[in-house]
């Protein structure tokens, strides 16, 4: 009788690879095999190189046993829980991107999944041998003596000796060597004391204190005005989180430039939160996946990238400024870091937390259809009051060539800085002109990758496209009728802004906040730090001046081109016009002086001058939910992209759109959390 031999044992492992499913590994059996579940981290052949990659579950089968290769080792790293694998096939079921894209965004620090190399340290020998004690030697001694072991840098420091001391002493027996686990950062504590709340905030934070305590998924919409105190708010639900043991998340929109939001959470928790965001660097990167991992890391504040680390312990998420466009990924897995947010909620049966001033649209109608819970909070904490809004009809205004600030914002600039009060000037254009042409021929400085107009940053002396990133120094001659010294900047950026404030305010104390003038949290900590000490009186800056900021003297803040959001065929164009001037007036008037904002525009009259001029948001809201809807736009509707691309521009563009272009299609709006799990 013959015996069939039994099938080697088959595991499926995803790759971290734009691939479109896992494939199938033997496991070795027997003395020396290794014992693996889902979830684990292991090194994998692929072709000619070893890889790491995720065990996905059993073998799927259909491939002859000898034909497979053997797994080759696993990892020493925490399992992917069973939560990050569910949300990584959603995010790539829902987005229709390879499985395996989805999973390098969850596996984007490799050297993370080794561990930690130990710290070498020295320690006295409990049976030193016999030898001659010098004056320093004996400080190294006493050093030890009354603490811990040190690595040899940090013991001759301490001792006031060369580290040549130190090693000599290790040469002759008397300290011995010893591995130090790397050390972590001190927890936050969720013990500790936070500020007085006011009466709505106290409710609001109860109520969101009960969901952290008794989890269960829940959205809830946390709407206060600019200045009202959301983020204390929403601490208390992250103290909750951490009383019970658990992770919490809370993703902002420009990490980098939120040193006043990392101050306040240190004050609130003696601590600083693990941080994650594009400006890390790898060391740092690698440490805190580790830490999250491992479940070390209680409470991580980052981007959307932050969205996709491996929490093994997931209890809170806080999506601050939910309407951001910057929680919007727009290459390589295209996705809204604030609805995967909801998703990744609802697969780990957690509470969310979606905080804003101005809520997106499809939040908004989500919370009125009863599928999001909405806590309120109507005023400005500490007696604050908001802000008021006019508008400056740019019509009537008679102003020079080359002059942008009205003859009303230029009176009341002078007044505000003679209170010893601090002005915001607001436009959202980087550099110094927006457009380059000859004024012999006419012909427009263009982007060759892109077609859009180059920019031109004067003070880099550099034409730039914000598209590509494509740039160049400032030709001397037109390229197109060669004409020299023939260029003229045409309309205002920042640069250009500053050089006419300058010239109306000598005396003023100016400073650009763009992203070309800040880079890294540094400098943004370093411009925040001035602008609070006073060592500022004008800021002119983009829309990353306008995301939270906490600024107790700046009283007056003038925009001034409110139309700029309004043009092009963008569906969204008026709510994020609203949604960025609104929270752009909010940093005027947030301690006891009272603030005013004047809205330069030529369109007094749109609707979105007139909600802000009245305060009436709800009425604004209103009327834009029912032109989408009677369109059947987002977020009542789904809008499809077909894209065709090849090497042959012609050809592209003579391509038919058949039957199976539904395979191109990428849907954008219309996001319903109830949709089902797979």
């Amino acid at each position: 009788m013959t015996h069939t031999p039994p099938r080697p044992h088959t595991l499926s492992v995803l790759a971290p690879l734009p691939l479109s499913g896992a494939y199938d590994y033997l496991v070795p059996d027997g003395p020396g095999g290794i014992t693996l579940k889902a979830g684990d981290f292991v090194t994998i052949p692929l072709g000619k190189r070893e890889i790491s990659g995720v065990v996905w579950g059993p073998g799927k089968g259909g491939v002859e046993a000898g034909k497979l290769k053997p797994v080759t080792a696993p990892l020493d790293a925490p399992p992917l829980s069973g939560e990050s694998m569910r949300f990584v096939e959603w995010v790539a079921a829902y987005t229709l991107h390879p499985l395996g894209a989805v999973l390098k965004m969850v596996m984007s620090c490799p050297d993370a999944l080794m561990p930690p190399k130990p710290i070498a340290a020295y320690a006295l020998n409990p049976q030193p041998p016999d030898i001659r004690i010098t004056e320093a030697r004996r400080r190294v001694l006493e050093v030890l003596a009354e603490g811990p072991a040190r690595p040899a840098a940090e013991l001759a420091r301490a001792a006031a000796v060369g580290t040549s001391v130190v090693k000599g002493l290790a040469e002759a027996g008397v300290l011995i060597s010893v591995n130090l686990e790397p050390p972590s950062p001190p927890a936050p504590d969720p013990a500790l004391a936070g500020p007085e709340l006011s009466p709505a905030q106290a409710a609001a934070a109860a109520d969101l204190k009960g969901k952290a305590k008794t989890g269960g998924f829940s959205v809830t919409l946390l709407d206060g005005v600019p200045g009202a105190g959301k983020t204390e708010v929403y601490f208390e639900a992250v103290a909750k989180t951490l009383e019970k043991g658990r992770q919490a998340l809370v993703l902002l929109p420009e990490i980098a430039l939120s040193a006043q939001w990392l101050t306040r959470f240190a004050a609130r928790f003696g601590a600083e939160p693990a941080l994650w965001h594009s400006d890390l660097t790898p060391a740092n990167r690698r440490k805190t996946w580790r830490r999250v991992a491992e479940g070390r890391a209680k409470v991580v504040v980052g981007a959307r990238s932050a969205l996709f680390l491996p929490f093994p312990g997931l209890g809170l998420v806080v999506v601050d400024e939910e309407h951001d466009a910057s929680y919007k990924q727009e290459d390589g897995v295209i996705y809204n870091a604030r609805d995967m947010a909801v998703v990744r909620a609802r697969i780990g049966q957690i509470p969310i937390v979606l905080a804003s001033a101005t809520p997106s649209l499809e939040t908004v109608v989500n919370a009125d259809g009863g599928r999001y819970q909405i806590l309120h909070l109507p005023d400005r904490h500490g007696g604050a009051v908001m802000p008021r809004v006019r508008a400056i009809d740019m019509r009537a205004q008679e102003l020079q060539t080359g002059q942008w600030l009205s003859g009303e914002l230029r009176a009341e600039m002078a007044q505000t800085f003679q209170e010893g009060g601090q002005v915001m000037l607001f436009l959202n254009r980087r550099g110094y002109a927006p457009l380059t042409l000859c004024r012999t021929c006419g012909h427009r400085m263009q982007c060759p990758n892109c077609a859009a107009w180059l920019v031109e940053h004067r003070r880099a002396r550099r034409l730039q496209c914000h598209h590509c990133g494509y740039g160049l120094r400032p030709p001397k001659q037109c390229p197109s009728c060669e004409a020299e010294d023939s260029f003229a900047a045409c309309g205002p950026g920042v640069e250009r802004l500053a050089e006419e404030a300058a010239e109306a305010f000598p005396g003023a104390r100016t400073v650009i906040a763009s992203s070309d003038a800040i880079q890294g949290p540094a400098a943004a900590a370093a411009l925040v730090e001035k602008i609070e000490n006073h060592e500022v009186d004008l800021v002119i800056g983009t829309q990353i001046i306008a995301k939270g900021y906490h600024f107790p003297l700046l009283t007056l803040v003038g925009v001034i081109d409110a139309d700029l959001g309004l043009a092009g065929g963008d569906l969204r164009a008026a709510e994020k016009t609203y949604q960025l001037l609104y929270q752009v007036a909010g940093r005027a008037g947030r301690a006891e002086r009272p603030g005013q904002v004047l809205l330069q525009t030529f369109m007094p009259e749109h609707p979105v001058m007139k909600a802000l001029v009245s305060g009436e948001r709800k009425r604004f809201l209103k009327a834009e939910s029912a032109m989408r809807e009677q369109a059947r736009m987002p977020p009542f509707g789904r809008l499809a992209a077909l894209i065709v691309s090849g090497p042959d521009e012609r050809a592209v563009e003579a391509a038919p759109v058949d039957a199976d272009a539904h395979r191109l299609v990428v849907f954008e709006g219309g996001f319903d959390h109830r949709a089902e799990l797979a």
